[in-house]
């Protein structure tokens, strides 16, 4: 491939295939198996470029996959933060991750070659979710929801050891492609690594622990006079209709039943009397169902002070609260984040609340995990297009955690899930004027190591990669000095 013509034409290809592979497995339903091989037709093509044509084709080749977004700018945040989070930025990390591996295989540094892209990448996703009004969203490891047996990984590590093992694969396989000796080292180490990381899933897929199990109903409607009620009365006319699908639910055998985010405001009795309605109609609901009733509300104290808020009816007992502690940047910036999180116990166990955009952080579910909660109840609200797979990343949270999880969202999905991150039922919050869906939950909390750790794969993955950079400064400034 010595002519420019034949290098060109080489990337072409190679962009056009990692493009197509990157497009089916970073959209909002990714499919599992492409990311997989996505990076390696720009890996193996990279040595015969030149450094910035590499980082060229490596650019557009994650940048023309990553438009499988494009859907997503229907949202109300602006198109340019959108295109810049979820296209741009990873596109330039993705670009020099490739330049990398290939100044390190030119210098047969094949360990350093292999390691460049996973690590990098992971140490990327990482800063940004801690650095992030919007945390893990956009990282790899979601793609994998569907792969249980990989996606087990996270109770050890975290979300950012999926994608790791995710990139070690192509990095590994292009290492192995090469030609260069000692690849045979590189490739078998990371294929025992791998080989681990499934056995184990498999293993923990299989050790399921038994458990009590409580039956819960969830409730969703994204019929127009059912959303956004701008007054107090068209709340309450709201709450009501929802408070009239109660009765079938626990006919149905629910004990809880979980409601969506955002059904309308709640305004204190210090500005118009009318909360005490509001919390009669439903502490009356779960009193005569003898359920507990999870109602999410917008919450208005004053004319300054107003919650994102859960409230919780209890059978017979006091109304408690938690307010959200992760909100929406625009939409929900008028609204004052919460501080605690909030749990309370149950026959079976102890059962969290948290609001849809909470479980994008892993340090909220953490923290839930470490009070042993057993089962998280969410009310949320997503945006249509995204509702397979935002309500798959609150999934993670209880693999990263070891609890259950049931997700009320209107323009999305109602979701029950388990510590496994297996779905036990599942129904879209627009399949009827108001959707149901009642299942049984396993009430169980099985400790993980990554709850009571935290972050210390992707503290190991930064030190690697501020070790590798120092290393390279050092070099650099040693050869200046002898010039």
């Amino acid at each position: 491939m010595g002519s420019a013509s034949n290098r060109r034409a080489l990337a072409l290809g190679a962009v056009a295939l990692s493009a197509a592979l990157f497009w089916f497995s970073t959209g909002l339903d990714p499919l599992w198996w492409p990311i997989w091989f996505a990076p390696l037709p720009v890996l193996l093509v990279a040595p015969r470029l030149s450094g910035r044509l590499a980082f060229v084709a490596a650019f557009a080749a994650r940048s023309l996959g990553g438009l499988c977004i494009w859907p997503y700018l229907a949202i109300p945040l602006p198109a340019v933060v959108i295109l810049a989070v979820l296209v741009v930025v990873p596109s330039i990390v993705f670009g020099a991750c490739v330049v990398l591996y290939r100044a390190h295989l030119e210098r047969d540094s094949l360990w350093q070659a292999g390691l460049a892209l996973p690590c990098i990448w992971i140490a990327f996703e990482y800063l940004s979710a801690v650095s992030s009004p919007h945390g893990t969203y956009g990282s790899l490891g979601y793609s994998q929801m569907d792969f249980l047996p990989v996606i087990q990984v996270a109770s050890l590590a975290g979300p950012w050891a999926i994608g790791f093992c995710v990139l070690l694969f192509s990095s590994a396989s292009a290492v192995l492609l090469s030609g260069k000796p000692g690849r045979a080292a590189v490739a078998g180490v990371s294929a025992a690594l791998l080989i681990l990381v499934l056995g184990f899933g498999v293993w923990r897929l299989q050790s399921t622990p038994s458990s009590p199990t409580v039956t819960v109903g969830l409730i969703g409607s994204d019929r127009p006079e059912n959303m956004y009620p701008r007054t107090q009365e068209s709340s309450l006319a709201v709450f009501q209709r929802y408070v009239a699908q109660v009765p079938a639910l626990a006919a149905q055998g629910a004990r809880i039943v979980v409601m969506p985010e955002h059904l309308g405001a709640l305004v204190d009795t210090s500005l118009q009397g009318r909360a005490s309605d509001v919390d009669r109609l439903f502490s009356e609901a779960a009193r005569q169902n003898d359920v507990f009733l999870v109602v999410g509300v917008d919450r208005v104290v004053t004319r300054k002070l107003l919650f994102n808020e859960a409230r919780l009816y209890s059978p017979g007992g006091p109304i408690a609260t938690y307010h959200k502690r992760h909100l929406l940047p625009g939409p929900e910036s008028v609204f004052t984040p919460g501080r605690t999180d909030f749990m309370f116990g149950m026959a079976l166990g102890t059962a969290g609340i948290a609001i849809c955009k909470d479980l994008d952080f892993p340090a909220l579910g953490r923290g839930y995990a470490l009070g042993r909660t057993d089962l998280m109840l969410v009310p949320a609200l997503d945006f249509r297009l995204d509702g397979w797979l935002h309500g798959r990343m609150a999934i993670l949270r209880g693999v990263e955690g070891g609890f259950s999880m049931a997700r009320a969202a209107n323009l999305g999905r109602l979701t029950l899930s388990d510590d496994r991150g297996r779905v036990l039922a599942e129904r879209a919050s627009d399949s009827a004027p108001f959707a149901t869906l009642v299942g049984a939950v396993p009430v169980r909390h099985d400790p993980t190591l990554y709850s009571r750790t935290g972050d210390w794969f992707a503290w190991l993955v930064l030190i690697l990669v501020g070790s590798a950079l120092a290393t390279t400064l050092l070099g650099y400034f040693a050869t200046r000095h002898d010039q």
